[in-house]
């Protein structure tokens, strides 16, 4: 170019610097560099959009995010660093990070995560730290880390896990550190830490650990070699019960102290005949040490899984555990609407470290009867059941025929006794009456006249029904009416009150 070539135009000829990845575009309040993008403590309710496709490490620390929607991460298939902590998730649907094969931490810390579905970390073959700490976790369920091969640090410390499978730790075969610290384990299979062939680090310190038969394979373990794994501080692994080892370590505790009660079960009643409709309940009373597991389970199916109950153990409840005293656990058999298909044998199993105990059930359904009305508590008595009812058309055919004989029945009995009631006082008093005059109702033996309409139920004291006159009731009022209306002769006087007598059972 010419010497005198103006000044831009050499402007023009040099190269424009490259922006970075994310330049191209960054959410509202964000603050974005290179493959960075950082969105903490800005009171996020859901993943902001607009984050760069290119993003590696993702800040959404300290938000209010409740839930990952599905396919919110699809787009970010390069992240290697995800940082999800002091959040509001409450679950994670099976597949959420599917679309992330590269990312390398996750971080769930301080969430409140209740429970980890299977497939809820599928797609992460090359995640290699995952915090889990600070959440509300209660239990793991066999396979819940089976897609982390990779997985080198899993944190679960400050939770409130009670239970761990047996196979809640299988596929982490690169696992180097475990940290089930500050959590409510009782106790811990041998199965549960066979998978963890690479493990380095393990800590197990601050749970209520409970020093019986079924913790003995983990003081042999730490002796024998496994005390290359606890740091100084992690090999203070102190009993929480039972009250006499209370406090004390578990590596100075003797084997022979580590001790498990059998259980014992009894079912009560051992047979029962239900009618159809049925609701049932049975109890079945399990004691042991430890609180052993109660599981219902019909013999006569095997394909049905076990319904299984565990109780608090007796006691508990109230405060009123006496030291030394063994839990006491109780399961219930229910059992609603029964039909035929609930016949058949049922048993009642109790298990713990210890051993197992069993106990049978009968189940007998009569199925040609339905369940008794409810006895009437103490009022007046309920009206009869009436043939249109809908409870009485919710009775089989053979039932509603019975009861609608039963109801005429008992009406033809009325009838016919009032009949031959009055059918006596006829005969009686044509007997006596005066010559030249009509028969008449009156009888020597009766303070007045008897009629059918002065007839009426009553049921005694012990339930038997009789008939009694009520003297309040008009005597033929509407026949004398009648005959004074057409003329034959005035309505005689009426008969001068009888005196005050509610019932009388003299006709």
């Amino acid at each position: 170019m010419a010497p005198g070539a103006p000044a831009f135009l050499l402007l023009l000829l040099l190269p424009l610097p490259r922006s970075p990845p994310c330049a191209v575009g960054c959410p509202n309040n964000c603050r974005c560099y290179s493959a960075t993008v950082e969105c903490g403590a800005l009171r996020l309710r859901a993943v902001p959009s607009g984050i760069p496709a290119g993003t590696q490490t993702l800040f959404l620390q300290d938000n209010s995010i409740e839930h990952l929607e599905p396919g919110v991460l699809a787009p970010l298939a390069a992240l290697r660093h995800l940082y999800l902590h002091n959040n509001s998730l409450r679950a994670l649907e099976p597949g959420a990070f599917r679309t992330q094969p590269r990312l390398l931490e996750l971080a769930l810390t301080g969430n409140r995560l209740q429970g980890l579905r299977t497939g809820a970390f599928a797609g992460l073959s090359q995640l290699r730290i995952l915090y889990l700490a600070g959440n509300q976790l209660v239990q793991l369920l066999d396979f819940t880390f089976l897609h982390l091969p990779r997985l080198q640090e899993l944190h679960l410390q400050e939770n409130s896990i009670e239970l761990l499978e047996d196979q809640a730790l299988s596929g982490l075969s690169s696992l180097a550190l475990l940290d089930l610290s500050r959590n409510q384990l009782g106790t811990i299979s041998r199965e549960v830490l066979q998978p963890l062939a690479s493990l380095q680090v393990l800590r197990l310190t601050e749970n209520p650990w409970r020093c019986d038969c079924a913790l003995l394979w983990l003081g042999v373990w730490i002796k024998a070699g496994g005390q290359r794994l606890l740091s100084s501080r992690d090999k203070k692994i102190v009993c929480a019960e039972p009250p006499r080892l209370a406090l004390q370590s578990l590596l100075e505790v003797s084997g022979s102290s580590l001790i498990c009660i059998p259980p014992s079960v009894h079912v009560e009643p051992l047979e029962v005949t239900a009618n159809l409709g049925e609701d049932l309940r049975v109890a079945c009373q399990a004691s042991g040490y430890p609180q052993p597991l109660v599981t219902w389970r019909k013999v006569a199916q095997p394909r049905e899984g076990p319904r299984r109950t565990q109780a608090p153990p007796a006691g508990r409840a109230q405060g009123q555990r006496g030291p030394g005293a063994p839990d006491t656990g109780s399961g219930m058999l229910f059992l609603t609407n029964v039909t035929p298909a609930h016949a058949g044998r049922y048993e009642c199993e109790a298990a713990n470290a210890g051993g197992a105990a069993r106990a049978p059930f009968q189940l007998r359904v009569n199925a040609s009867q339905a369940p008794p009305p409810a006895p009437a508590g103490p009022g007046p008595r309920a009206p009869p059941r009436e043939a249109g009812s809908m409870a009485f058309r919710a009775l089989g055919l053979a039932t509603q025929t019975a009861v609608a004989a039963a109801i005429a029945l008992l009406a033809l009995t009325a009838l016919l006794l009032a009949a031959a009631i009055c059918r006596r006082r006829r005969r009686g008093t044509k007997a006596r009456a005066p010559p030249g005059q009509g028969a008449s109702f009156v009888s020597d033996y009766a303070d007045g006249p008897c009629t059918f309409a002065q007839l009426e139920e009553l049921r005694g004291e012990r339930g038997h029904e009789m008939f009694v006159i009520d003297r309040s009731k008009p005597l033929f009022a509407e026949g004398a009416a009648a005959e004074a209306a057409r003329g034959r002769r005035p309505p005689p006087p009426p008969p001068p009150p009888p005196p005050p007598r509610a019932y009388d059972l003299r006709c």
